[in-house]
């Protein structure tokens, strides 16, 4: 069993390095955003509920998306474990994933903070911008995201800090050394790459 957290302010990876992560550990990665895609494809009844919400522009409220990554968690393929992507984005969402894997006699085994300079993450992100042609990523936005991240997420990893769970990673080099770095942090803290990876 390994039940992971990724976080990362935008532009620094995390997204490619929780795949290859976990692939390594034999587990789902569960990003908010594919939650959500699925749970509006599948028309359930929290599905609808995120779509309208999507649809009308707004956010989606911290209840609901604890919910539907609960039903997501609630799977068979997160049995033997998970890593979550983009949430818990903030402290209430840590509250709502506790009283969740407590009720279930679980804990987060580690935290992975993918630890990357501002200036680094703006550069990837505008960079990404570029290559994609995404003219809603300008340096503004960005910056505001980036903004939002510090203020919002950051927060977290005070509390898993507290518990000591949390691992830094330097988030900065070639993919493939991050992910190296990632998987000997946690394999020091007992976490065992699948078998199959």
């Amino acid at each position: 069993m390994t039940r992971l957290l990724i976080v990362g302010p935008q532009g620094s990876g995390k997204g490619t390095q929780g795949v290859r992560i976990a692939e390594a550990f034999g587990i789902p990665t569960i990003s908010t955003g594919d939650v959500f895609r699925a749970a509006v494809a599948e028309g359930s009844e929290l599905g609808s509920q995120v779509k309208a919400i999507i649809e009308s522009g707004d956010l989606v409220s911290d209840e609901l998306t604890s919910a539907v990554v609960r039903e997501r968690l609630s799977q068979d393929d997160a049995e033997r474990g998970f890593l979550l992507d983009g949430y818990p984005r903030n402290v209430t969402q840590v509250m709502h994933l506790e009283e969740f894997l407590e009720g279930r006699g679980d804990e987060l085994d580690a935290v992975i903070e993918l630890s990357v300079p501002r200036d680094e993450s703006i550069a990837r992100l505008s960079l990404r911008a570029q290559e994609q042609g995404r003219t809603d990523d300008t340096e503004e936005v960005i910056a505001n995201r980036l903004a939002i991240y510090e203020r919002e997420t950051a927060p977290i990893l005070g509390v898993y800090g507290a518990r000591g769970i949390v691992v830094k990673i330097d988030g900065v080099g070639s993919l493939d050394d991050i992910t190296a770095r990632i998987i000997s942090a946690l394999e020091a803290r007992g976490l065992n790459r699948s078998a199959a990876a």
